[in-house]
C-alpha cells in the first residue's frame, strides 16, 4: 500500500509563508478523499525550505504576500528538490504580476535556474488533464474576477520544466484564497472550486 500522501508547507525565512490558513490543505486533503483513492494524511506538515527533511515528500507548496529572498541554504535545497524529482505549488497571495512576491519570486527562479526557466504553459498541458478536464486551461478565482490586484484574469500558468517534466507551478491566480474555506461548506458551490488543486497533487505524485 503506498504512503499516505501529506500535503507540505514550505516555510521561508523571509515574507510570510503562513498567509493561507491551514483550512485550504485540509479542503484539498478532502477532495482528494472525495474523488480519488489516494491515502492521505489528514494534517498539512510545515517544513522548513532549508531543512533536509524537504527530500522526503514529493510535493510542497509555498506561497506569500511579500518578499521571497532565499537564503543561500534555502535556494540550495530549492534547487537540489526540484532537480531531484521533487514538485513545487507556488501561489502568489497577491494574484499580481507586478507585485512584490510575483518579482522577488520569479527572481528567485532566475538565480536558481536561468534567466527564462519560468515559462507560460499552454492550454494542452497534461496538468489540466490529469484528472478533471480543463480544456480553457487554469480556472479563474473570485478574486481576479472582482477586479482585486492587477486587475487582469490571468489565462495562463508558468511553470518550470525539469527533463520534460514540470517541476514548479507558478500561479498568479490566488487559488490558496480561493480554495480556504471549511470543506463542509463546499456543498454550498455550484461547481467544486478545489477539482484543479486535485490536479495538481496527482500530476505531482504521477509525473
Amino acid at each position: 500500500m503506498p504512503a499516505p500522501f501529506t500535503f507540505v508547507r514550505l516555510q521561508y525565512r523571509s515574507g510570510d509563508w503562513d498567509a493561507v490558513d491551514e483550512r485550504m490543505p485540509a479542503n484539498l486533503l478532502h477532495s482528494l478523499v472525495q474523488y480519488t483513492k489516494v491515502p492521505v494524511n489528514a494534517k498539512e506538515k510545515v517544513v522548513a525550505l532549508d531543512s533536509p527533511e524537504l527530500f522526503r515528500y514529493p510535493f510542497c507548496y509555498l506561497s506569500g504576500h511579500r518578499l521571497v529572498q532565499f537564503s543561500a541554504p534555502e535556494r540550495k535545497n530549492f534547487e537540489q528538490y526540484v532537480r531531484g524529482g521533487g514538485f513545487v505549488f507556488v501561489d502568489d497571495c497577491n494574484h499580481d504580476i507586478d507585485g512584490l512576491f510575483a518579482r522577488s519570486f520569479e527572481e528567485q527562479m532566475r538565480v536558481c535556474f536561468g534567466a527564462g526557466a519560468l515559462k507560460k504553459l499552454p492550454k494542452s498541458h497534461p496538468i489540466y488533464s490529469q484528472f478533471f478536464k480543463f480544456p480553457d486551461g487554469p480556472p479563474n478565482t473570485g478574486f481576479e474576477l472582482n477586479g482585486w490586484g492587477d486587475d487582469l484574469v490571468h489565462d495562463y500558468l508558468k511553470g518550470i520544466e525539469i527533463n520534460g517534466r514540470l517541476a514548479v507551478l507558478y500561479s498568479n491566480k490566488d487559488y490558496g484564497c480561493e480554495w480556504d474555506y471549511d470543506f463542509r461548506n463546499k456543498r454550498f458551490l455550484a461547481e467544486d472550486n478545489t477539482k484543479f488543486g486535485v490536479n495538481i497533487i496527482l500530476y505531482a505524485l504521477t509525473a
